[in-house]
């Protein structure tokens, strides 16, 4: 513990002698929309909240909503977007900025961010979130958090957890089953808190298995604080609470924001009558405190908000976020050697979309236009033309593709810049497809047939379907990209900048392909989970259905080859370390950016696994020519389930496939270890257990060849011990409840009872118990 933070629990632990019991409820409320409660008596301070994640929203006081008001501050790419440029040095840098200008206006938690999965597509809030896999949600959350934290500005890790769908938000349950909870949608948020410690995780509107996010001790308490060692506070996603007793029992430090003073009193009786524990009201209010004395004591002056070179900065970002999709006949970089006469289409090259729609609206510094860029950066020895082609306001409204289709034609190359206006993705409303606006496809089909040269740059928050991706040259995916997104979109197409980003979720051909497709947004206030732990890459490999573009693809105006791949060990234990090194080489003519993606199989497991899943991931700079060997290390998690039945992670002994990718379709190299488990796992029989399981296990096949050792032999070969009994399967899958009769009464009733006891205390070395064949993967 640092000086700061000792005299800091020093100051804590005085305040809660001098605080009276409804100044310690006091506390545990917002005082308006974006402020804590002070407690000017004993000069407790506030502190400002503010929304991000992709900007700072910072409303023009506390008690205001800040809606259309706010300051203006730099807006960022989105989540989605900048989740595609795979670069946990970049988003820290990211989080670094968003500190600044916190500091710069005050705000001293900034609320993001948001590493939810995207579990469908439809998600309407998907803009603000990472990634459809777990692990590079939560690295990049990690680094955003680092990057933020490190300016003394708070971040709040949202939204905990499961919160996947907009309809109903504030009453739908997310019915998941454990194993899907834990290995999916809590493993983000672990690697965040590990990794990061947020000031603060703000706990979700949804029900999680039946109980409301910010009243569930098994989420706040039992999995955040104990497992993960949790060392903030939680606060509620604003007007979430439901009741205000159980959530601050249940771990819930801050209801946002201040609703009325009903709560506060129904809280206050609370702790009067002994109904709640005064102690654990003390525990909350002192984590309350810490955080925000700690949160004033780095609080710096007049910090420069930076505006031009935060604009800079996020032209580089989105650079580094445009992933080219396709690019055939290398149709791109334009070039005025190649192209004298250049046609944009579509009303978004003057009209820019660049965020989405809610709670994350920023107020642009400023707003830079393609057209603009083009003309003033791009524009000598080239001819550019302009149609409209659509219209933001009537996506019906096919009147202008004719006049677009004519200057398209007139041109050497068309740009259609296309996309989903900012009504189809919001905070609030799910999407009810995946189709872009009628207007733009119909626009992009006119010119593929008129304009051989056709390139498509879109602009949306997560994925579309493209029924025209066959006639077109080439496809660059934009994303929402900030305020300075239309430089970084400039760049791209003239090939100042090579693009390097790499597609963060599954783009499907259409919507029946996806995993939720049956189980989205719900019905009657209940989501089910049924693709369980098949979201995203996972289902599409499991089910064989080739996507339109798979989870990590990207192209690049360059080439790379991986060259060679090395494990440290090709046998290892669960306690060990497993180094794996891969060479990759620039083969083309430019300078250019690869992400490896590093991917696990287990060959063959006792429960369902997906065929591969990433675990690591690294961005690499080549010039030409060049060749870098990246080192990753694998350590136990890296190969463990999750085994709902013991609530533990387990590394069972077997043969594992490790995959140096540049997609999870394109796999370059590989390389298969054996590992073998040390870990001791409980047998957890009880009279429902299966004899199969008991008999393939050395120690209480003992037991059942001391109890019904007739039966046993029966099913003996002559000459044969009575291990090698061939007994049936259709006898084995039976619980051993149902033994007293099937060995007709050689183990009673009450001896099944002691072989159970005698099992309690045994553990054994997880390794695959074949309850059936398991399909082999291979690459």
């Amino acid at each position: 513990m640092s000086a700061q933070e000792k005299t800091i629990q020093e100051q804590v632990d005085y305040l809660l002698t001098q605080l009276t019991l409804e100044e310690k409820v006091s506390l545990c409320s917002g005082r308006d929309d974006w402020s804590s409660q002070p407690i000017e008596r004993l000069d407790i301070p506030w502190i400002w909240m503010a929304d991000g994640p992709h900007g700072l929203r910072r409303a023009p006081a506390t008690n205001k909503a800040g809606y259309g008001d706010q300051h203006p501050a730099t807006c960022f790419p989105t989540a989605s977007a900048l989740s595609a440029t795979w670069d946990v040095d970049l988003i820290y840098q990211i989080g670094k900025a968003l500190g600044e200008e916190c500091q710069a206006l005050g705000v001293n938690v900034l609320l993001g961010p948001g590493v939810n999965i995207k579990r469908s597509v439809l998600g309407g809030r998907n803009f603000e979130y990472f990634s459809e896999d777990p692990v590079l949600s939560g690295e990049l959350g990690a680094a955003y958090i680092n990057g933020v934290q490190d300016q003394g500005v708070g971040t709040s890790l949202k939204h905990y957890v499961a919160n996947n769908v907009e309809t109903m938000r504030m009453f739908m349950n997310s019915d998941v089953d454990k194993r899907t909870l834990h290995e999916i949608y809590l493993t983000p948020f672990e690697i965040a808190v590990k990794k990061a410690q947020p000031w603060t995780v703000m706990a979700c509107y949804n029900r999680v298995r039946g109980e409301y996010g910010t009243q569930s001790p098994y989420l706040l308490t039992d999995i955040l604080k104990k497992d993960w060692g949790f060392e903030g506070i939680v606060i509620s996603d604003w007007f979430a609470v439901i009741d205000r007793v159980k959530a601050l029992e249940a771990g819930m430090h801050i209801e946002m924001p201040r609703v009325s003073d009903v709560n506060d009193n129904i809280l206050l009786q609370a702790a009067q009558s002994g109904e709640l524990d005064e102690t654990v009201l003390n525990n909350r209010v002192r984590d309350i405190l810490t955080v925000v004395l700690k949160a004033k004591s780095l609080e710096k002056a007049d910090v420069d908000q930076k505006v031009k070179e935060h604009h800079a900065f996020a032209r580089k970002v989105a650079g580094e976020a445009i992933t080219l999709l396709k690019n055939d006949h290398q149709v791109l970089p334009l070039s005025k050697k190649k192209y004298k006469k250049i046609a944009i289409i579509g009303e978004f090259a003057k009209s820019p979309r660049y965020q989405g729609n809610g709670s994350s609206e920023v107020k642009p510094t400023q707003l830079d236009k393609v057209w603009d860029i083009l003309d003033q950066e791009y524009g000598k020895g080239i001819n550019y033309t302009f149609a409209q082609g659509y219209s933001l306001k009537d996506d019906l409204d096919v009147s202008l593709i004719e006049e677009a289709v004519q200057v398209a034609s007139d041109a050497d190359i068309a740009i259609v810049m296309a996309g989903l206006p900012l009504s189809y993705e919001s905070e609030g409303i799910d999407r009810k497809h995946i189709d872009m606006p009628i207007s733009h496809n119909k626009l992009i089909e006119a010119i593929a047939q008129k304009q051989q040269n056709t390139v498509v740059v879109l602009t949306n928050g997560s994925a579309v379907a493209m029924p025209w991706a066959n006639k077109v040259e080439g496809i660059v995916e934009a994303w929402l990209g900030g305020q300075a997104g239309a430089g970084a979109v400039a760049d791209v197409l003239f090939g100042k900048v090579n693009p390097s980003g790499k597609l963060a979720e599954t783009f499907p051909v259409k919507l029946q392909d996806t995993p939720a497709s049956f189980n989205f947004p719900g019905e009657q206030g209940n989501v089910l989970y049924g693709e369980r732990i098949f979201v995203g890459y996972r289902y599409y490999d499991e089910k064989q259905i080739e996507p339109l573009f798979p989870f990590g693809y990207g192209l690049s105006y360059t080439q790379f080859e991986y060259t060679d791949m090395k494990v440290s060990a090709n046998e290892i234990t669960d306690r060990d370390v497993l180094e794996v090194k891969v060479t990759v080489k620039n083969t083309g003519s430019v300078e250019g950016k690869e992400i490896v993606q590093l991917y696990v199989t287990d060959k063959e497991c006792t429960l369902q696994r997906p065929k591969k899943e990433l675990k690591k991931f690294a961005k690499v700079s080549l010039a030409p020519g060049e060749s870098k060997e990246l080192t990753f290390q694998l350590e136990k998690r890296d190969f463990s389930y999750y085994d709902a039945k013991r609530d533990r992670w387990i590394a069972e002994s077997g043969e594992f496939v490790i995959a140096a990718a540049a997609s999870s379709r394109d796999i370059r190299k590989s390389a298969r270890i054996v590992l073998n488990s040390t870990q001791q796992i409980p047998l957890m029989v009880d009279e429902y257990t299966f004899v199969k399981e008991l008999w393939d296990h050395e120690q209480t096949r003992a037991l059942l060849k001391e109890y019904f050792p007739n039966w046993i032999k029966g099913w003996t070969p002559e000459g044969k011990s009575m291990d090698e009994a061939n007994i049936p399967g259709f006898f084995l899958e039976h619980p051993i409840i149902k033994f007293p009769y099937i060995t007709h009464n050689e183990i009673t009733h009450q001896q099944v009872k002691e072989l159970i006891e005698r099992c309690k205390n045994m553990t054994y070395t997880p390794q695959v118990i074949k309850f059936k064949d398991v399909e082999n993967v291979s690459f």
